[in-house]
């Protein structure tokens, strides 16, 4: 069955901050046959008509529970608030308007909106605003083409890439267009398809956009990475470290196409090694991290006891990328555990989690030394590991079916 004909909405999950549920090492291998990077070109990607549900702009949360907001327009300001679920406008010499929603189409090319005077000078949005209230909060949903949402979408998460990274570029472009089709519908309830956040993908309107990240969008137009007819699950992260991982870092079953994977080059060093986070060193005093555990503990989904001290800390088990799987903390009440990528959480502080769960553990006196590698989940493409891949000449086919095996590449025609 094609891909067209067994769309359905699926659940959205965070790029950086999925939820552990109970470990599952189930792995589907069925007709499971990696494609190497060599025998895919652009003529194999495969075309496809874009269904109807598919057809329509994709609707973007950009503010979603917020207290106030201002748009200019033709150098006029408003400033918008809410009141059992009205909205209230405001605009200099004017009277006060009450409405039940608004919507703002662009002048100028884009329309500016932002929660505070402050940020409206770098906020600059294609497509158009609906506004409206619910209690005392305003949601603000950005519907846009999917092509011009790419645009705000590819500098925020691989950055500003100069020609020579080019390629990355377009791979980053696939992966996000791919993760938008994939959750159109998926929130439905809340009245839009993605976040503009890491619960999905940055997404900041075309106020960084350049030319090369422009033509990245625009030369990888329609195409979309699909396994046995479905839109893959594309997650993608900062750094692996040299090594990616599969979804059981959030106690799901692996998908063929995200599994634990070295990430090296020729030479045995990473292809990410470039990243500020290829290596990392994190110190905690044990005061400190006794308060931590305690404000961080639901977060990480941790059963924390009142203690006073810390006699060990010890990793149970590791995933097969090397990640931590379950870290066993032994206090002097009692023992607790955390679990894979929740383990970041749970030593978080002033707003940070860790950067990753793959990491070792020191103790120097009342010193608790971790030291790590990578940043991020490290499911999927690494976004640094791409990057050098393209300055060293791969194509960012070659680069997405070596962090995707087994995908196909299609293309949506309209």
């Amino acid at each position: 069955m094609g891909l067209l004909r067994k769309f359905s909405a699926i659940a959205s999950f965070s790029l950086a901050t999925l939820a552990l549920s109970t470990p599952s090492f189930a792995v589907d291998d069925d007709d499971y046959s990696p494609i190497e990077a060599s025998s895919v070109s652009e003529q194999t990607i495969v075309p496809q008509q874009i269904s109807r549900e598919l057809n329509r702009p994709i609707q973007v949360g950009v503010f979603v529970g917020v207290p106030s907001i201002y748009v200019r327009q033709k150098n006029e300001e408003l400033h918008i608030t809410a009141s059992r679920s009205k909205l209230r406008i405001k605009q200099k010499g004017k009277r006060q308007q009450t409405s039940e929603r608004r919507v703002f189409k662009p002048t100028d090319g884009c329309i500016v909106i932002a929660t505070d005077k402050a940020s409206l000078h770098k906020a600059c949005y294609e497509g158009e605003f609906v506004i409206t209230a619910s209690g005392n909060k305003l949601n603000a949903i950005n519907v846009i083409d999917i092509e011009k949402y790419l645009r705000g979408v590819v500098p925020y998460e691989i950055g500003r890439l100069d020609e020579s990274k080019f390629e990355a570029l377009k791979a980053q472009a696939v992966a996000a267009r791919t993760y938008a089709y994939k959750h159109f519908g998926s929130r439905k309830a809340q009245g839009f398809d993605v976040y503009a956040d890491t619960r999905d993908q940055v997404y900041k309107g075309i106020h960084s956009v350049s030319d090369v990240t422009d033509k990245a969008v625009r030369e990888t137009e329609g195409v979309v990475m699909t396994y046995n007819g479905e839109f893959i699950t594309a997650y993608y992260h900062s750094t692996c470290g040299g090594e990616t991982e599969g979804v059981v870092t959030w106690g799901r079953p692996n998908h063929p196409y995200l599994q634990n994977k070295p990430d090296l080059r020729p030479d045995g060093t990473p292809w990410c090694k470039e990243s500020n986070y290829t290596e990392w060193t994190r110190e905690f005093d044990e005061s400190e991290l006794r308060d931590l555990f305690q404000i961080n503990a639901k977060e990480a989904k941790a059963n924390v006891p009142s203690f006073s001290s810390i006699h060990a800390m010890n990793i149970l088990d590791t995933l097969k990328s090397g990640r931590i799987h379950t870290l066993e903390i032994t206090t002097n009440n009692g023992k607790f555990t955390a679990k894979a990528d929740k383990i970041r959480w749970l030593f978080k502080r002033g707003g940070t989690i860790l950067p990753s769960s793959f990491f070792r553990i020191h103790r120097n006196g009342d010193q608790w030394i971790l030291k790590g590698k990578g940043f991020g989940h490290g499911v999927g493409l690494c976004q640094m590991g791409a990057r050098a891949r393209a300055q060293a000449g791969q194509s960012y086919i070659q680069i997405l079916t070596h962090y995707y095996p087994g995908i196909t590449l299609e293309k949506f025609t309209r």
